[in-house]
C-alpha cells in the first residue's frame, strides 16, 4: 500500500528532544543483514574461544561457577531470568553502579545490558536511591492503599506523552500487553490481535506467537494449546501491504481489535522498520477499526521523554510500559492510553459496566511508584536520553570502524541508545510454514548461528563487556566517551580473533 500524503507528512514529524540523532537507513541495514546471513558463519578461532573460556571463566570466575552450579540444584536452569544465562555459566553480580558491574570474584565489567534496557541513568543512581531510602523509612515498600507517588508518576507520564492522559501501573510489561488486548477487545467489539512477526510482547498465552523469528507462529509456544492462537496473527515487520491483507481478512473473522508493534521494529529494532511505517500502521488501524498499541517497554523514555511516539510523531491508542516506569525497581510495567479506552481499566466496584479483568496487589506500590517518578524526573533534568543516545552513536561508529578495518561482514547500527551488533544474523532469518520442507534446515541454521552468537557474548564478557545475548547493547547516561572507547577497544580485540579477520 502506498503511503498517502497525510501519512508521509505525519511520519517526518519528530520530537526535537529526541535521543536519536539520525534514524538508520533501513533498506541499507536490511541489505547488509541479508548479505551477512548469505555467507558462511564467521566465528571465533577455536584456540581463541578456548583461551577466553579458560583464562577468564575457569580461572577468574571460580566463585560464580560454584554458586551457579549450586543454584542449578534449586532453580530450574540455574537462573531466574533468561537474561542472566551466559555461556559457559552465569556470572554472579554483586555490585552495579553507573556503567559498571562487579562479579562475585571481583572482576569488573562495562555494562551494556543495563538490566535489559530500563536504566537510562545507569545502574543505581544516587539521586534516585536516596529518595527511595527516605520513602522506605517513612512508608515501607507497600501498604495496599493509595500513595501520592501513584499520582505523581501518572501525571508526569501524561505531561510528556499526549496519547497517554491516563496510566494504570501493573507488575510487568507482560501484564501491560495482556491488559492492552482485553481493553482493545472491549473497546472495539472485535476479536483478533495482529502482532509483528519476531516481536516479543511478554509470555502470556495469546502473544507467545511469532517470537524472535518472523513466521515461526507457535513454534516456541510449548505448553500452550494451539487453539489459543485462533485470534492471533503475525504480519511481517515493515510491510504495510501484508498488514492490510491481514486486516482485510479479519473483517470476516471477528474484526481486528488491536495491532501491536514495537515502533522501532521487533526485539528493540533487531529487524528495523522504515521511519514512516508507524504512520502507515496508524492509518490502517483507523481504516479497519483496530486500536494501535505501541509496546514501549524499551523505547518509552529511552528515545526521549516523549518515547518512540514522540519521536515518530504518531499517537497510539494504547501504550505498554515496562522497566523504566519503576526506575529499575520491581513492578515495572503498566498500560496507558486515551481516556475513552482506559475507562475499561477503572478500579473499584461498579455494577453494570464492563471492565477488563486486571489485578496485582503489588502493582503501583509506593516503592516502585516513587522510584519511577524520581527516575523520570532525573532523566528529564539531566537530558539523560540524549546523552545516552550520543554514547550510542559513538559506540556504533567505533564498531563500524573496527568491523571495516578487520574486513568482516558484521553489521552495526543504532536507534539512539539501542545499539545492534549483528555478527551472525540469527534473528534476521524467516520461517515460511507454507514451505514446510524448508523448515528443518532453516531451524538447524538458526540454532547453529545462535550457538556462535553465545560464544561471541562469552568473548565480549571475557574482555570486560556485558551485552544482551552478544548482539544488543544499551548505552546509558552513565557511559562516557572514555568508557565507550574502552568498549570499542575490547570489541576490536575480539574481532581480531575471528576466522579470516584482517590484522
Amino acid at each position: 500500500m502506498a503511503d498517502s500524503p497525510a501519512t508521509a507528512e505525519r511520519a517526518v514529524t519528530a520530537a526535537p528532544a529526541s535521543a536519536i540523532s539520525q534514524y538508520p537507513d533501513v533498506p541499507a541495514v536490511l541489505a547488509d543483514l541479508d548479505a551477512l546471513i548469505s555467507q558462511p558463519i564467521r566465528r571465533l578461532r577455536p584456540d581463541a574461544l578456548a583461551r577466553y573460556l579458560d583464562e577468564h571463566f575457569e580461572q577468574r570466575c571460580q566463585a560464580s561457577k560454584a554458586m551457579t552450579a549450586e543454584a542449578a540444584e534449586y532453580i530450574p536452569g540455574g537462573v531466574q531470568h533468561n537474561l542472566a544465562f551466559n555461556l559457559p555459566f552465569p556470572l554472579v553480580i554483586t555490585r552495579a553502579q553507573g556503567a559498571h558491574l562487579v562479579d562475585l570474584d571481583g572482576n569488573e565489567y562495562l555494562d551494556f545490558l543495563q538490566a535489559g534496557g530500563p536504566t537510562v541513568l545507569g545502574s543505581n543512581p544516587t539521586e534516585v536511591l536516596e529518595q527511595v531510602i527516605a520513602l522506605l523509612r517513612d512508608c515501607g515498600p507497600s501498604t495496599g492503599l493509595f500513595h501520592e507517588y501513584e499520582l505523581k508518576l501518572a501525571r508526569f507520564i501524561a505531561g510528556h506523552m499526549p496519547a497517554v492522559p491516563m496510566f494504570r501501573m501493573l507488575g510487568s510489561g507482560t501484564e501491560g500487553c495482556m491488559a492492552a488486548i482485553r481493553v482493545a477487545r472491549l473497546a472495539t467489539g472485535h476479536s483478533n490481535v495482529v502482532k509483528m512477526g519476531g516481536a516479543y510482547h511478554g509470555w502470556s498465552d495469546q502473544l507467545a506467537y511469532g517470537l524472535r523469528i518472523p513466521g515461526t507462529r507457535h513454534h516456541e509456544a510449548h505448553g500452550v494449546p494451539k487453539h489459543v492462537f485462533r485470534h492471533t496473527q503475525e504480519s511481517f515487520p515493515g510491510d504495510l501491504a501484508a498488514l492490510e491483507r491481514t486486516l482485510r481478512r479479519n473483517r470476516a473473522r471477528g474484526g481486528t481489535a488491536a495491532v501491536m508493534i514495537e515502533p522501532v521494529g521487533p526485539e528493540s529494532g533487531t529487524r528495523p522498520v522504515p521511519f514512516d511505517f508507524n504512520a502507515g500502521v496508524r492509518e490502517l488501524c483507523d481504516r479497519y477499526g483496530a486500536l494501535l498499541v505501541f509496546d514501549e517497554v524499551v523505547t518509552g523514555f529511552r528515545l526521549g521523554m516523549g518515547g518512540a511516539q514522540g519521536y515518530f510523531g504518531v499517537e497510539p491508542d494504547l501504550t505498554v510500559f515496562g522497566k523504566v516506569v519503576a526506575g529499575g525497581y520491581p513492578s515495572a510495567g503498566g498500560l496507558g492510553g486515551k481516556r475513552e479506552f482506559m475507562k475499561f481499566l477503572s478500579a473499584g466496584i461498579e455494577a453494570g459496566s464492563k471492565k477488563a479483568l486486571v489485578g496485582g496487589t503489588m502493582a503501583a506500590n509506593p516503592l516502585s511508584s516513587a522510584a519511577g517518578y524520581f527516575t523520570l524526573v532525573e532523566m528529564e533534568r539531566t537530558a539523560a536520553p540524549q546523552r545516552a543516545g550520543a554514547m550510542g552513536d559513538r559506540l556504533t561508529a567505533g564498531l563500524r570502524e573496527s568491523i571495516a578495518r578487520r574486513g568482516l561482514p558484521f553489521v552495526a547500527y543504532n536507534q539512539g541508545s539501542i545499539v545492534h551488533l549483528q555478527t551472525v544474523g540469527t534473528m534476521h532469518f524467516t520461517v515460511d510454514f507454507n514451505r514446510p520442507w524448508e523448515i528443518p534446515g532453516r531451524l538447524k541454521e538458526i540454532k547453529a548461528r545462535k550457538t556462535v552468537m553465545e560464544q561471541m557474548g562469552a568473548a565480549y564478557m571475557a574482555e570486560g563487556v556485558v551485552t544482551l545475548a552478544g548482539s544488543r547493547l544499551y548505552t546509558s547516561a552513565a557511559h562516557t566517551e572514555a568508557t565507550i572507547d574502552q568498549a570499542i577497544a575490547a570489541f576490536d580485540r575480539v574481532f581480531a580473533n575471528i576466522e579470516g579477520a584482517l590484522p
